[in-house]
């Protein structure tokens, strides 16, 4: 097996949560999961990095780590309002230029503006900073309201938690929604979460904290090969269709169709990689109903079909 090497790039005064988000995905070893990644932590210069959290880090590695890396990642970068350090700059440059996968996570992105790296490209960051980022760097497309985006060889993230969805997100393309998955479960992570819903939502203006919807979640993806709708799930959380909705899109950012598809077509890739079913059967567990619909739906959101994803992911009959 290839192991993939990520190498996180740390900037003081560094954010340890930023930086926690990519160790507990790429670094952390669990029973019973294959070790698909090598991570390591890197400084402009090898020694002492303050962090954010009142305690010091001592680095070994310095920037020649990254000469090797298949990932970097820049968890955050808080002293955006200096300039870029020209040695980090043309590191990530001459690493980017060799084929390494560039990630950002929060105010990484203005690392990665000031390499270049984004221009006539879309980005996004932490909701707080999305101006400040759009007025610097006029060349990038700037989607505030994005968790992540992705776009093969750089990929940026809004803030804190999103920057775990994004890790996760592209484990999933690494290895598969199924190794992605037990890996959010370790974590006891949420349901995987698109890179288009939205950062944040505004809280009503109501004097009574709104029903978690989590209870309908859990019940709805115990149910997929049902023939579920909107109004099933609006009838198990007690509440009008458009109520429903309206508090599903305030407190998850995407509206209840999308979500369902999202789990329809998350559960079809775990079944693609964990079973030799045919491509019928699965279409029917998942509540697709055809395989010519889940066809349809692997290409329109995966841009691949349900046979490719299997051959690059299927783990059927392996020891």
């Amino acid at each position: 097996m290839i192991i993939h090497r990520v190498v996180a790039l740390v900037l003081p005064p560094q954010s340890t949560f930023e930086l926690a988000c990519v160790a507990e995905v790429f670094g952390v070893r669990r029973p019973g999961l294959p070790v698909n990644y090598r991570f390591d932590v890197c400084a402009e210069q090898p020694g002492i990095v303050p962090t954010m959290a009142g305690y010091d880090m001592a680095v070994t590695s310095g920037l020649h780590a990254l000469e090797t890396a298949d990932t970097v990642v820049l968890p955050g970068w808080q002293r955006r309002e200096q300039p870029a350090p020209a040695a980090v700059i043309d590191a990530l440059r001459r690493a980017h230029r060799r084929g390494a996968r560039i990630v950002a996570i929060c105010s990484g992105a203005f690392l990665l503006a000031h390499a270049g790296l984004l221009d006539q490209r879309r980005a996004t960051t932490h909701w707080r900073m999305a101006t400040e980022f759009a007025a610097r760097f006029p060349d990038v497309h700037v989607e505030a309201d994005r968790l992540y985006i992705d776009l093969g060889d750089v990929a940026t993230s809004a803030g804190t938690a999103a920057g775990i969805d994004l890790c996760l997100h592209l484990v999933r393309n690494d290895h598969g929604a199924a190794h992605a998955d037990q890996i959010a479960r370790h974590m006891v992570m949420p349901p995987h979460r698109e890179g288009g819903q939205l950062q944040y939502a505004a809280a009503p203006l109501t004097a009574h904290t709104p029903m978690s919807l989590g209870p309908v979640l859990d019940w709805a993806t115990k149910r997929l090969q049902d023939p579920l709708t909107v109004n099933d799930l609006a009838t198990q959380a007690r509440l009008s269709p458009r109520t429903f909705a309206r508090r599903f899109t305030a407190q998850l950012g995407t509206s209840p169709g999308q979500w369902l598809l999202q789990q329809r077509i998350t559960a079809a890739q775990a079944l693609l990689e964990e079973t030799d079913l045919p491509v019928e059967t699965i279409a029917t567990r998942v509540g697709l109903s055809t395989a010519t619909n889940l066809r349809r739906r692997f290409r329109t959101t995966l841009k691949t079909t349900p046979a490719a994803y299997r051959r690059s992911f299927g783990r059927a009959g392996s020891t």
